[in-house]
């Protein structure tokens, strides 16, 4: 393993790294000076111990995507192959083989969980797979590369997804094309926050799950829309309870008799 390790600017010199806790860096300096060649850290909560961290910092550095953690314990230093350079002379293969498996490389290097959100084929001689979300995306700025299948879907719209899978409705395995527009449009105007508590109240609405007069179910591309989303954010198919203990549909859902469903399918 190699010895030396470098840092780069690109990284350590943006506002949303130096406006974290000195111990935070500090901490994130030591992750990477002992992580393995390719940028795995087998021990993080040690290290963090030998430097008088706390959790907290552990967790800063997760939540600004700094680090990358397992459920095995492992870490990895997410911009490693932005910060460091080696030679295959010199480069042994991390023993996090399993961790590995489940991440993909940007175009400029850093490292993100593979998901169906994250594959993209970028037309190479060798068609490597690689990820949309890269350093400029997550610096702030929106740029795709010409040589690339465009795919518009970043890990930071992953919560989306899991939350929307949880509700037993159609599967959703990808964000891209309109269906991505519409979404970036309601986390713009709304927040990422409204919009998983938005998917939440459909858990708690009887006819957007289907017990309306034609079987509709609420799906995805639907509940996107600049006029659906409202609704569904303001509770207006909630089921409220009932004075016999059961539970009825909101005043909006209660009347679906007299819907016109077209406005449901397109």
């Amino acid at each position: 393993m190699a010895q030396r390790r470098m840092f780069s600017l690109k990284i350590i010199d943006t506002d949303l790294f130096l406006d974290m806790p000195s111990s935070t860096q500090l901490l994130y300096f030591h992750l990477s000076m002992r992580a393995d060649d390719d940028g795995f850290v087998a021990s993080p909560k040690k290290i963090r111990k030998m430097v008088n961290g706390s959790d907290d910092d552990l967790k800063i550095l997760t939540s600004k995507n700094f680090i990358i953690p397992f459920e095995s314990g492992i870490c990895v230093i997410k911009h490693w192959k932005i910060h460091n350079y080696i030679q295959k002379d010199r480069y042994d293969e991390t023993q996090c083989l399993y961790e590995k498996s489940q991440l993909i490389e940007t175009e400029n290097g850093a490292y993100e969980r593979e998901t169906e959100c994250t594959r993209i084929v970028y037309k190479t001689d060798t068609q490597v797979r690689l990820g949309k979300d890269r350093l400029e995306l997550e610096l702030g700025k929106d740029s795709i590369g010409n040589n690339t299948t465009k795919v518009d879907c970043s890990s930071k719209l992953q919560p989306v997804i899991e939350k929307w899978n949880t509700l037993n409705l159609s599967k959703l395995l990808n964000v891209k094309g309109t269906r991505l527009k519409l979404l970036n449009a309601r986390i713009k105007e709304y927040g990422l926050e409204e919009v998983l508590q938005a998917i939440d109240n459909i858990k708690h609405s009887s006819f957007l799950k289907g017990q309306n007069n034609r079987s509709w179910v609420i799906t995805f591309d639907w509940f996107v829309k600049p006029n659906n989303f409202p609704k569904v954010l303001e509770n207006n198919y909630l089921d409220k309870e009932g004075n016999n203990g059961g539970t009825k549909q909101n005043n909006e859902s209660s009347s679906a008799a007299d819907y016109d469903f077209s406005k449901y399918t397109g």
